[in-house]
């Protein structure tokens, strides 16, 4: 009794979501609870034994045909399915003149059956939901200026497309111009709309505000933010948690040890001089009760749930294993630059005795041709001041040293070097000292919170291992709250101290430097929406983007995946010992054993549901 979660290519034509009506598995069980309803209706009626035979007879069929082939396929590859051992207990209950019974048993398991189908097809709904806010059509900026309709996916890399208000962005791109406020609650799960302009990125999806807005594409549409998490949800359906491995493995054994008991228990009696009809029947119960159908179930529904529930937050687990080895970390472990802070250096102070925004335009003009990250955050902030640059000639720059250029007249030379907490650039002009421009590397906004958030789940205030200098690593550990700091280390050296930590390390990073390290640790965590494609890849789970809050959120949705698996396998084992004690040691009735077994299917699936909600952020604890 097992589904397969299947979400369809991300280029389609957007489908509403599924009813209950149109699951296959929904449709024959309610058919086979109306047969059964009638069969019993009539029976009680004292209609003819044919006709209320026939009912209950088509209830068998369309409740345990499907149930029935998959045992019969499974059969066939040398495997033993729950599936098959209800079909035979069903066929058994009738053959000694229970029908009613075996009737009862094919509409619960059919019930069951219908309801894991209902929790697949809602975790495949919730990430096509996603899939769904990509617009189906885009308008294309042509080179005479002239606007043309196109399907989405038709757009390639360095397409510009135009974007009014209200509009779903058709494409992930760079604005180019206009500005607007964008809500991108959808792939991010930031609640509130993100001021856009010129240089900032957008996603496919995510919804215009007031504002025009002018994208040049950067990515293929199979490529989109949207894109890879169907991809990568796709890809976690089909991996299982250690847990499912080694249910599926003792499942195999336990199933042919359930027949074999069950022979036995049939068997030996009748050796022994018992009567027939009751023998058989307490041993068809035993099968039904033994059988691990709500302990196959106990895994993976809960896991995949979390699994398109993170997706909605903004975060991207990859697999069910990585969801359940996140729902196990005992302390984290914080890359700094790029991860905890914005990883490109602002302006923090100016120190001049002269004119603030004079020695800006200076300095800013010198820098204006400059790659070099100082130099564009000069001139981001004079944009910012919106101060007019002056002409520049003669523009050369050092490497290791700064720049100099000819502006307005004078010698205008940019020097760079580290203060004891910041790097600081020199203005110099015509020989002299004017200013000194401090920069430092600005904590994201969310880091603060996310390392008290993990500092309270797990017990431990995070560490920071960085390659950076011991100065700036502290000053970036002191604003966020952290205690334990390494820094100056090399790629290598950050392998060896998450090998080094006790427990179960989660590593969140963003860099290619990251990547040995997330491989290594227990589970890794990547910044998506600036990390390297090598990091992104060696993770466990991606966030798509800046609000770090959503690690600790993902963590706690882990751990509350976890808790439902633990339950759901002491729910499914309770019933399986109780119930099988009962047939063993006294005399349970095969309605009651059939409501005992198949009810702990139904919990099961209801609790895995449960991690299919959204809306708010889990507790964390």
């Amino acid at each position: 009794m097992t589904s397969t979660l299947f979400i369809d290519s991300p280029h389609r034509t957007p489908t509403p979501k599924r009813s209950l009506f149109a699951i296959t598995e929904v449709r024959w069980a309610i058919a086979a609870t109306a047969l059964f309803l009638l069969g019993v209706a009539a029976k009680l009626a004292d209609s003819a034994p044919w006709t209320w035979w026939t009912l209950l007879l088509a209830c068998y069929v369309a409740g345990g045909w499907e149930p029935a082939l998959a045992g019969l396929k499974a059969l066939r590859e040398r495997t033993l399915d729950v599936d098959l051992l209800m079909i035979v207990a069903a066929i058994g209950a009738a053959s000694i003149g229970q029908v009613v019974d075996g009737g009862l048993l094919i509409v619960i398991f059919a019930t069951s059956g219908a309801l894991e189908a209902v929790l697949t097809q809602r975790t495949a709904d919730s990430v096509r939901g996603l899939l769904d806010l990509a617009p189906q059509r885009a308008w294309l900026l042509l080179p005479d200026s002239r606007e043309r309709e196109v399907d989405a996916e038709t757009l390639r890399i360095g397409d510009e497309i135009l974007v009014r208000p209200g509009e779903r962005i058709g494409g992930d791109g760079e604005v180019v111009d206009g500005s607007s406020e964008v809500d991108e609650a959808s792939i991010t799960g930031e609640p509130l709309p993100v001021p856009k302009q010129r240089g900032n990125e957008v996603f496919a999806g995510s919804l215009n505000g007031t504002g025009v807005l002018r994208v040049r594409v950067t990515r293929e549409p199979k490529d989109s933010v949207i894109a890879r998490i169907v991809e990568m949800v796709e890809q976690a359906s089909a991996t299982k948690a250690k847990t499912q491995l080694f249910i599926e493995k003792v499942e195999q054994r336990y199933s042919v040890g359930v027949v074999v008991a069950t022979l036995a228990l049939f068997a030996v009696p009748l050796l022994f001089g018992a009567v027939l009809e009751p023998t058989l029947l307490r041993a068809m119960t035993f099968m039904i009760v033994a059988s691990p159908c709500a302990l196959v179930l106990a895994t993976m529904p809960p896991l995949l749930a979390a699994i398109a529930n993170a997706g909605k937050r903004g975060v991207l687990v990859k697999s069910a294993v990585a969801m359940e080895q996140l729902g196990t970390v005992d302390v984290v472990a914080f890359d700094k630059t790029g991860t905890l802070t914005e990883g490109t250096p602002q302006i923090v102070g100016i120190i001049t005795e002269q004119d603030e925004n004079e020695m800006l335009a200076l300095a800013a003009a010198a820098e204006q041709f400059s790659e070099h990250p100082i130099g564009r955050a000069i001139v981001a902030e004079a944009r910012r001041r919106e101060l007019r640059l002056p002409a520049a000639g003669d523009f050369q720059a050092t490497p290791g040293v700064g720049v100099t250029a000819r502006v307005s007249g004078h010698s205008v030379f940019v020097r760079r070097h580290d203060s004891q907490h910041n790097t600081a650039v020199e203005v110099v002009v015509d020989g002299r000292q004017v200013a000194v421009i401090e920069l430092a590397d600005e904590v994201r906004p969310s880091s603060q919170a996310a390392v008290h958030e993990l500092t309270v789940l797990t017990g431990q205030s995070p560490v920071l291992l960085t390659g950076d200098n011991h100065a700036a690593a502290q000053r970036i550990a002191a604003a966020v709250g952290i205690s334990e700091v390494r820094a100056g280390l090399l790629p290598q050296d950050k392998v060896q101290a998450v090998r080094k930590m006790s427990g179960n390390v989660l590593f969140v990073g963003d860099g290619v430097n990251d990547a040995p390290a997330l491989a290594t640790a227990h589970a890794g965590i990547a910044l998506g929406h600036k990390g390297s494609a090598l990091t992104v890849d060696t993770a466990d789970a991606v966030v798509v983007g800046d609000d770090l809050r959503v690690v600790p959120a993902v963590v706690a949705l882990a751990r509350r995946a976890r808790r439902v698996v633990i339950a759901n396998l002491v729910i499914a084992g309770t019933f399986i010992v109780v119930l099988s004690a009962w047939d063993l040691f006294g005399t349970l009735p095969l309605p009651l054993g059939v409501a005992g077994h198949e009810g702990s299917t139904v919990v099961v699936a209801l609790n895995g549901m449960r991690l299919l909600a959204f809306g708010r952020r889990p507790r964390v604890r």
